[in-house]
């Protein structure tokens, strides 16, 4: 019973390590994406440009994965992966202080480049998280992670919006100071994951038994691609909202970093409810908490009202909270250790690709009218959701089971 208990104690204090490294690079470029946005409108981007950067920036983003997991698995250089990803997705941050208007496109390329660095190193990091499972339960594994992970996320935002409230000068200069300042934390995050590799060189040991199943020919794992693509679809991402928010003046520029610390916040308390959640009813957690999101855009564009607009990114935090908990939590529960890394590359990547065609479809309609912008949110998310109904109604009928000594190719 001690080693258990010892390997459970191993298991908490490294995800704690994970959850702090998360912290830290949250810290860095959720605070930069609070202002992407409105940054890319000072130096002179157009609605498309910000939809385009936001959208394209998700597709490669995760994309990129698929190969990236694969090299995970393939190599098991998961820390490696982890390095450099973060080297790539913190450290273009700080160089975004030097772009103006003369080279706008130059922040649109480093933005982009923020996306591959988290490509990286996400599906190692996902793969890692999804180790302590077994000791922790899959879903409080990736809730703690991401609560630990949105902290940082509340945070970033939060010194963005001190800084662009008392920095003098133009709105561009406290832009620029706002991206340089995020540069120490970035450095930070390397610091403590090289202690963190130095104190847990082997994480996959904790996990010792695994189920035999991978992602060819799972039909619950296609089943699930398929409603998440639908998720991914309607779901509108920030930069649009801040686009949107600061373009017809329904909120001072100042006070949209701090609307998406407070989201960051919601994401936090989301993602420890329904990842406890999880682990007790399954993905139905998923489906309750897509049911009360989908109802976030109609609040942010529909409405002029302050307390509508707040009450609209707080249900946005909600959505936000339970897909970075919930939607990984699944993928550890039906596919085995060895090919994880490869499946969140998969995962991630259709989840990603649907992301960028969504906002295409949003930046395109959003020039013709809002009312089209939140139905076409509205009906892509009630399709996911009745893609996961299906999936939960499917696997408690035993209609979505494969069998235990499946072989993966």
């Amino acid at each position: 019973m001690k080693p258990k208990r010892s390997m459970q104690r191993n298991a908490f204090l490294f995800l704690l390590f994970l959850g702090f490294i998360s912290l830290l690079s949250d810290f860095t470029h959720e605070g930069a994406r609070s202002i992407y946005g409105t940054f890319l409108g000072l130096i002179g981007a157009s609605a498309f440009a910000v939809a385009f950067t936001s959208g394209f920036g998700e597709f490669i983003g995760q994309a990129l994965r698929i190969p990236t997991g694969i090299i995970a698995d393939k190599t098991g250089k998961y820390w490696l992966m982890m390095i450099l990803g973060y080297a790539i997705n913190l450290l273009v941050i700080p160089l975004l202080a030097f772009v103006d208007a003369s080279i706008w496109q130059v922040a649109i390329v480093l933005i982009l480049l923020e996306r591959v660095g988290k490509a990286i190193r996400a599906p190692a990091k996902s793969a890692l998280t999804s180790f302590t499972s077994p000791h922790l339960g899959a879903g409080k594994a990736f809730a703690i992670q991401e609560a630990l992970d949105q902290l940082g996320a509340f945070l970033g935002p939060m010194l963005v919006f001190i800084v662009l409230g008392t920095a003098q000068g133009s709105e561009l200069s406290a832009h620029q100071l706002a991206f340089g300042l995020l540069g120490i934390t970035a450095v930070l995050t390397l610091i403590l994951l090289v202690i963190a590799k130095m104190h847990y060189p082997h994480p996959d040991e904790f996990e010792t038994k695994t189920i035999e199943r991978g992602f060819r020919g799972n039909p619950q794992f296609i089943l699930y691609m398929v409603a998440i693509s639908f998720i991914a679809l309607g779901f509108i991402d920030y930069p649009v909202i801040a686009y949107h928010l600061d373009l017809t003046d329904r909120i001072e520029v100042v006070y949209i970093p701090l609307l998406y610390a407070v989201a960051m916040g919601v994401d936090a308390l989301s993602a420890l409810l329904f990842g406890s959640l999880f682990d007790k009813i399954g993905i139905r957690a998923l489906v309750i908490a897509m049911t009360v999101a989908m109802l976030s855009a109609p609040f942010v564009f529909l409405f002029a009202g302050i307390p509508a607009i707040v009450f609209g990114v707080v249900l946005w935090g909600v959505g936000m909270g339970a897909q970075e908990s919930v939607l990984k939590a699944v993928v550890a529960s039906i596919v085995s250790k060895e090919k994880r890394a490869t499946a969140y590359g998969i995962f991630n990547s259709v989840f990603g690709f649907a992301w960028f065609i969504g906002s295409m479809v949003v930046g395109a309609l959003y020039a013709w009218s809002l009312a089209a912008v939140v139905a076409f949110s509205l009906a892509m998310e009630v399709i996911g959701v009745v893609f996961l109904a299906l999936f939960v109604h499917a696997k408690k009928n035993g209609k979505t089971k494969t069998s235990e000594n499946q072989e993966i190719a």
